[in-house]
């Protein structure tokens, strides 16, 4: 029992660091994702050259996206073992719903079903959001209840959306 318990304690310190490191990925390769998108469309066109950067950004993005659903569903399978139902709580389903959301919007924008004036700020927010949840850990800041958690991501996107349509709509204006 000893040994399985210790098995368990690894493969759980494996998925957390993998985790980490795609949620890592994500947000920064979000983050220069975006500020690609806006170089991009500031002369009103997107280049071959500037399509193929981006390209190779969209990948980071998915390997991280793979990583995250890996990972998290790795970390779940154990929690779930050890702390039964107790694992369904506003950290846990937060999670999930952030990455279900990333994971939503990723597909919508592929098969450009989103609008760009919402699907890179819905992404963003949810990047951001991912990220500052999981920071949350090590501080023992994840006793927050459903409410707290859904309006912290909302307004996450909210003002995400804002500040990629407010940037988009000022290189409008300086075209």
């Amino acid at each position: 029992m000893v040994v399985m318990m210790c098995d368990m304690e690894i493969a759980y310190i494996i998925a957390s660091i993998l985790q980490t490191i795609a949620v890592s990925l994500g947000v920064g390769s979000s983050t220069v994702a975006v500020a690609q998108f806006f170089v991009a469309i500031a002369d009103g066109k997107i280049e071959e050259a500037e399509r193929r950067v981006m390209g190779v950004v969209y990948i980071l993005l998915r390997v991280a996206m793979g990583l995250i659903l890996l990972a998290t569903l790795a970390q779940s399978v154990i929690l779930y073992n050890v702390v039964g139902l107790r694992y369904i709580n506003p950290f846990t389903v937060g999670i999930w719903a952030v990455t279900a959301v990333l994971f939503i919007n990723a597909i919508l924008m592929t098969l450009r079903m989103m609008p760009s004036k919402f699907g890179p700020g819905i992404q963003a927010g949810s990047w951001y959001t991912l990220g500052v949840t999981l920071a949350l850990v090590p501080l023992g800041l994840t006793a927050f209840t459903y409410q707290q958690f859904f309006f912290a991501f909302a307004g996450m996107v909210v003002l995400a959306v804002a500040i990629v349509n407010g940037i988009m709509n000022y290189q409008k204006k300086i075209r």
